[in-house]
């Protein structure tokens, strides 16, 4: 049974895997103790079984519904987070390396991945915990995205350091759609989705093009999507498995970085020597998915996955620079594996409920990243040639237990190992990994309802960090061992009314030697940052003042200072984190003026971040950007959609450093106009 939650923004939904409920007065009634907000429509699968939703998590979690991602005009997946509470999206706009997103006081430089990306449950990150394979998204497709942010989730290790999304898309279904748009920068994108189910068998199959001539000179580019899942269920319907796949090929340009003083005084310039500069990528990903109830009261779900990411990339960053070919050929091969026991003993006669999850997940990598010295793209010599197995073997069991309806506990423990081997011909090298050992990683939640609408909760989690790329491998004899993140949080959901809800949290994180990637340096090695604080202050609120309007407000205040810097960086004892805004914030409302007319308007920002940790030469980067939409139905399934970006025509920027600052500026206003019909 599904059941549809036409929510606005922050109505809460009982749960995602059981029993739906869209109404907040039916939140109060029932006390169970989530912290989860929901933010759009979203559409629920009702289901006493299966594995423990995400929502289970007694964290920062929000569940961004369709109603916000499909209509959206964008370049690439990554930009939807904008309207995620708490969530920093860094622009690049550098052609295929165009931007990522970070929270919880880690910036999207790419020196350290924080947040593990899973496409329908499939790991997704790259070997260093990049999200390449986000650009194999289409907005059309999503059914929600899934944000869980804080240390305490044990379903996952490598990567999971601050938290993890999770993109989930349409399954199922005899629905059809199509997304036509065009506007400024002569950009032009077609989506289109369509779901066949009949009988025991469903199909879903995406198709999608965007091509875009770019804000800045030197920037055209071009996106190619498929993908399609093949699924099959039993009568009875306790057992489902399917096939997904997934391919997306994109070429562009790159416009290079410009100085402060031409960045302001023409900011859609390329210089002369980024003529050459640009990328090609293709992705590509496979799954075969199983669910099964084994019995009723226990659960299975395994997915078995292969990743391949093949990218070539072209870029010069001054005069003085030669410019480089960075290549990345990564395949990844792995397995996961969950069993869900809801037991119903004599022993458990005084518990409300009682759930038991088990894991396991294993994944082998088969990387190779050579780099070259090159001159219009002819390449003139190599400066490396890494080759490189990285291997990774976890498990986790957790519980979720409710004494009386008022009260969660949520105790859990995850452990990795990790293994591999590194060589690189060129220079007749070859290490083993790192002694990281088996990381042990326990984790602690407990919520309670304290009055009808009103929930408090708190948690403890262990993560981890270890090296990415060459800087993962015995190299130096220097021991290296796994940066240990240790985080908590507290807060407070509340639905004072049937038109309020929102969520108060503290949190904190510390690690015990954080590393980073030198991106630009062709060793592949990393800096050692030191000890690290993270903390702050994540408040969210949505209001529903009348029918068919709502408005939503988030604010996040983050510090992230250094407590024990490397010994050969002494003066960054005490300082902030490169590129980590002190302020995130979003906003925005919906009104749905008349039957077939809806209008949107919403805004995103951040405040400034210094370029290096010794916290010299001022900030950058702060910004705050409003964009509007109005969407005009013609007829039962076709609409007419105008979508305004950056309104006030806002100057924005991101910057960095080496021996000058350099400085990508973002797209102007901007002007699309979409046909969206359905079928």
């Amino acid at each position: 049974m599904k059941t549809i939650i036409a929510s606005t923004p922050g109505a809460v939904a009982l749960t995602l895997a059981g029993l739906a409920c869209c109404s907040p007065a039916c939140a109060q009634d029932a006390p169970d103790g989530d912290s989860s907000l929901i933010l759009g429509r979203v559409e629920i699968s009702a289901s006493k079984g299966g594995v423990l939703p995400t929502r289970s998590v007694l964290s920062s979690v929000d569940i961004l519904g369709e109603g916000l991602l499909r209509d959206q005009q964008v370049k690439s997946a990554w930009e939807l987070f904008a309207r995620a509470p708490g969530v920093m999206v860094t622009p690049f706009r550098q052609g295929n390396e165009s931007g990522k997103l970070s929270f919880r006081g880690f910036n999207g430089e790419g020196e350290v991945n924080a947040v593990k990306l899973l496409v329908d449950g499939i790991p997704s990150n790259d070997n260093a915990g990049g999200m390449p394979l986000i650009g194999a998204i289409l907005p059309l497709e999503l059914q929600r995205i899934e944000v869980v942010r804080g240390t305490n989730d044990p379903r996952y290790g490598l990567h999971n350091i601050a938290g993890n999304v999770n993109l989930i898309t349409r399954a199922g279904g005899n629905d059809g759609e199509a997304r036509l748009s065009y506007g400024s920068f002569d950009t032009s994108q077609l989506q289109l989705v369509k779901g066949v189910e009949e009988g025991n068998w469903s199909q879903n199959y995406v198709f999608g093009y965007q091509g875009s001539g770019g804000y800045r000179d030197h920037a055209r580019g071009s996106n190619l999507v498929v993908a399609g899942k093949w699924f099959y269920t039993t009568d009875d319907g306790r057992l489902r498995v399917g096939l997904s796949a997934r391919r997306a090929e994109a070429t562009s340009q790159e416009p290079g970085y410009l100085t402060a003083a031409d960045a302001r005084s023409d900011p859609t310039a390329s210089y002369p020597y980024a003529q050459s500069d640009g990328g090609n990528r293709q992705l590509t990903q496979l799954g075969l998915h199983l669910d099964a109830e084994l019995h009723s009261q226990l659960s299975l779900s395994t997915r078995v996955y292969l990743n391949r990411i093949q990218d070539q990339r072209w870029l010069r960053f001054t005069t003085t620079d030669p410019q480089q070919e960075r290549v990345y050929v990564e395949t990844h091969a792995g397995f996961l594996g969950t069993l869900t026991y809801r037991p119903r003993l004599a022993l458990l006669d005084g518990f409300k409920s009682v759930v038991i999850e088990g894991g396991v997940g294993a994944e082998h990598q088969r990387d190779r990243s050579p780099r070259y010295s090159t001159i219009d793209e002819v390449r003139v010599k190599a400066t490396r040639d890494h080759h490189f197995t990285f291997d990774t073997l976890g498990g986790y069991v957790q519980a979720v237990i409710k004494p009386v309806d008022a009260l969660k506990i949520v105790p859990g423990f995850r452990i990795d190992k990790i293994d591999g081997d590194f060589n690189d011909p060129s220079k007749g090298v070859a290490y083993p990994i790192r002694d990281y050992g088996v990381i042990r990683q326990p984790k602690f939640s407990i919520a309670y309802a304290a009055a009808p609408g009103a929930s408090v909760y708190a948690n403890w989690g262990r993560s981890f960090q270890v090296g990415s790329g060459a800087a993962a491998f015995q190299s130096t004899p220097t021991v290296l061992r796994p940066s240990i993140n240790d985080g908590w949080e507290s807060g407070v959901k509340l639905t004072p009314a049937a038109w309020l809800d929102g969520r108060v949290a503290l949190w904190r994180q510390r690690a015990s030697g954080e590393v980073k990637r030198r991106l630009n340096d062709p060793s592949g090695d990393v800096d050692n940052v030191g000890e690290t604080r993270r903390q702050g202050v994540d408040v969210q609120l949505n209001l529903r003042p009348a029918r068919g309007a709502n408005a939503w407000l988030a604010w996040s205040l983050q510090d992230a200072t250094i407590v024990k810097p490397d010994p050969a960086a002494p003066s960054t004892i005490g300082k902030t984190i490169d590129h980590v805004p002190r302020h995130v914030y979003s906003a925005g409302a919906d009104w749905q003026a008349t039957p077939a007319l809806k209008l949107s308007a919403w805004g995103n920002g951040q405040s400034g971040y210094y370029l290096t940790s010794a916290n010299t030469g001022g900030q950058f980067g702060g910004y705050v950007l409003l964009n509007a939409s109005a969407s005009y139905r013609l007829g039962a399934s076709m609409a007419l959609e105008l979508q305004l970006k950056n309104l006030a025509n806002r100057y924005y920027e991101y910057v960095w450093i080496n021996d000058r600052t350099r400085h990508s500026p973002g797209d102007g206003r901007a002007a699309y106009v979409a046909l969206n019909t359905t079928f």
